[in-house]
């Protein structure tokens, strides 16, 4: 069994974009129940994320984009940034916490203190790209954690899987054409951002699913394409963007995913991860608005971290 880091902050909760958003505090708190439920939380290495440095946003996002960041951040109310995407007085604070625990849990998986983590946070930070902040996300935590492996530790090859239901546009921002990274997606085409499904540079592997698609479709393309990808490039680290919006019972979308298919993919990845990578990912939450749905499709992806 694979020792798994639970990386997380109280500040994460306060991030709310008003009552109707489904991007909203109780997700966290589902999390939380199906751990209790499911005994994991006695399982798991609990870490409290520290907050991000400028320094660390700026690996992924331009000076520029993260001063703006910080001076939009309000006294009280609400900063529109895009239709989808607000800010709140605690969502600054959130955002560097979120950002901040895949720092930390790229610290503690190569310093071999766990084998992997996963990181229970948000904002999310997919769509966020180096200028832009999009679709419910600020800074890009995955990219800024997978940055830091490569800049702190000197990793020369690190690969990002996302399962998100929706294209990671910010991901592909930050990766596309840039030496050490290899991104592999998984999305429903058409659908927001309405990117994903054009040329892209050869380190990019878009796997776009239509409307209907089960995980059936899923655990093939995964086979077909993930995984020779991975085989070719030899990355000595993985990161996960886990998003679990692709679940069946969840209305963002309309894949017809279930909790199995969410722990098989997870297995896989971790299977290859030690075979290639010293047993290291780093995952961490994106999408998933279904509470109940989100909540057991987080344990299944946990214990697909953990083994048997």
């Amino acid at each position: 069994m694979s020792t798994v880091g639970f990386f997380t902050s109280p500040a994460c909760s306060l991030h709310d974009m008003g009552d109707e958003h489904p991007e909203c505090p109780a997700r966290l708190d589902a999390i939380q129940d199906q751990l209790i439920s499911s005994g994991l939380e006695f399982v798991l290495r609990h870490f409290e994320a520290p907050q991000a440095t400028r320094a660390q946003l700026e690996r992924v996002h331009t000076p520029e984009y993260v001063e703006s960041i910080f001076a939009r951040s309000p006294r009280h109310g609400l900063e529109i940034l895009d239709e989808d995407t607000r800010m709140c007085p605690h969502s600054l604070e959130a955002a560097l916490h979120a950002a901040g625990a895949a720092v930390e849990a790229v610290d503690k998986v190569i310093a071999g203190e766990v084998n992997s983590a996963f990181c229970s946070v948000r904002p999310p930070g997919h769509h966020a790209e180096m200028g832009r902040a999009m679709g419910f996300c600020l800074f890009n935590n995955i990219a800024i954690g997978a940055a830091h492996a490569r800049s702190a530790h000197g990793l020369e090859r690190v690969a990002i899987l996302d399962f998100d239901v929706h294209h990671g546009n910010g991901t592909e921002d930050f990766v596309a054409g840039r030496d050490g990274y290899l991104l592999c997606s998984s999305f429903q085409a058409p659908l927001y951002p309405f990117t994903g499904t054009g040329e892209v540079p050869g380190n990019i592997v878009n796997t776009p699913l239509e409307a209907g698609a089960n995980g059936d479709a899923l655990r093939a393309l995964v086979e077909t394409d993930w995984l020779p990808a991975l085989e070719a490039f030899r990355p000595q680290m993985l990161f996960i963007s886990a998003g679990f919006d692709g679940h069946l019972e969840d209305h963002m979308a309309q894949l017809r995913f279930r909790e199995d298919d969410y722990r098989w993919v997870t297995e896989k990845l971790r299977e290859f991860a030690e075979r290639h990578c010293e047993g290291r990912i780093v995952s961490a939450l994106e999408g998933g608005y279904a509470l109940s749905a989100l909540g057991r499709s987080v344990v299944a992806h946990l214990n697909g971290l953990i083994g048997s």
